[in-house]
């Protein structure tokens, strides 16, 4: 059995995370956005878990550790290493 999940793995400044790309239905529920960030842990352990949605107008929304999140907001989503992760198990 596999999973493919879009996203990206950063080090910035010493910091470990991945974001993974989600519906934005997600993000704007706390229960989902929690569940959906536990897991994916097993796919990236060790790592700091972000997730990612655009809305309609294409426009990114990071939900995650605050400092991050702030990182990410300033800088253009061009500038992130997007690629398919398939996971098996």
């Amino acid at each position: 059995m596999s999973i493919t999940l879009q996203g990206a793995k950063i080090c910035e400044q010493g910091v470990d995370f991945a974001i993974v790309i989600v519906k934005e239905y997600v993000l704007n529920n706390q229960s989902d956005s929690e569940s959906a960030r536990q897991s994916y842990r097993r796919f990236f352990p060790g790592m700091h878990i972000l997730l990612m949605a655009q809305d309609s107008r294409g426009i990114p929304t990071y939900s995650g550790r605050r400092d991050i999140v702030s990182f990410l907001a300033g800088i253009s989503m061009n500038r992130i290493p997007w690629k398919k992760f398939t996971f098996s198990w």
